[in-house]
């Protein structure tokens, strides 16, 4: 069976896992013209643990509004359940705006694939506090703002920031070289991604290849995270990492490991755009 993007919808689901869930999620969808054409789920123990499902479905035949479809589902399962649920559908492409500081590579993926149609989305804007990267960024037709950062500056400087991502539904630092306040992360919850250059909690700070390097590592590696107010510290989407020898100098390293970092965030930024990702506590639950 094909299936559109046009009439693809997507539920995520958090609940206390008991039986009879399954049934009543999928029952409800058919009674409703609904036709299931994905279904993940997980349980973090066999019995008393949480549930979490993703499932994509079909929408030409429902009987019901978007509208009318939430507020049903609520009443007649979410309730009885005691669901912490989210209702999308696809053909509602998520806004989305980049932070960038000098450094291109996790950018340049990341608009390569958008341009392309790897990114289900749209890239309203990239907002940077350096000129350096504004005829790559409008290459590709996408607005190119400046926000200077200072030590002096930075409330200020915030508010502009703030000011250009409204309207957006999620913002991704691309190596964005700043670290933003507990005020600014609390407006956007799990809607703020990072790439970090290290394999978390490896090598936290300025310069991490140099670490690497002479700590004699056998892997480097990148680490996509949600952003909260503990710097660092937010749920984890993805990881990867590449082996690496003796052999290899600094220069090289950090080559390695600017080609993960690209990957990494990419495939992050993507789970998130399909609403592959449920946030539990500290945790993540990514379904492929």
């Amino acid at each position: 069976m094909t299936t559109s993007v046009n009439t693809t919808a997507r539920l995520l689901i958090t609940c206390p896992d008991k039986s009879g869930i399954v049934s009543a999620v999928s029952n409800f969808l058919y009674n409703h013209g609904a036709n299931i054409t994905a279904l993940d789920q997980h349980s973090t123990a066999p019995e008393g643990g949480t549930y979490f499902m993703r499932l994509e479905f079909q929408t030409p035949h429902l009987d019901l509004s978007r509208q009318v479809l939430a507020q049903t589902f609520a009443d007649a399962v979410g309730k009885r359940y005691q669901m912490d649920w989210h209702l999308s559908y696809a053909s509602d492409r998520k806004k989305v705006a980049v932070l960038v500081s000098k450094y291109d590579h996790a950018l340049l993926e990341l608009l390569w694939r958008w341009s392309r149609g790897g990114l289900p989305c749209d890239i309203t804007a990239v907002i940077s506090n350096h000129e350096d990267l504004r005829e790559a960024v409008e290459g590709f037709k996408v607005p190119f703002h400046v926000v200077k950062v200072s030590k002096d500056n930075k409330v200020e400087a915030e508010a502009q920031v703030q000011a250009l991502l409204q309207g957006n539904d999620l913002v991704v630092l691309a190596r964005y070289m700043q670290i933003l306040s507990a005020d600014f992360v609390h407006q956007w919850p799990h809607k703020i991604i990072n790439i970090h250059h290290s394999f978390l909690p490896a090598f936290v700070g300025a310069n991490p290849y140099q670490q690497a390097y002479d700590k004699g590592v056998k892997l480097i590696g990148a680490t996509a995270h949600y952003v909260t107010a503990d710097l660092d510290q937010g749920p984890i989407i993805e990881q990867a990492v590449e082996r690496v020898s003796h052999g290899d100098d600094v220069e090289t390293l950090r080559e390695l490991g600017e080609d993960v970092e690209r990957n990494v965030l990419a495939r992050a930024v993507r789970w998130h755009l399909e609403d592959r990702v449920i946030v539990h506590g500290n945790k993540t639950i990514v379904f492929s």
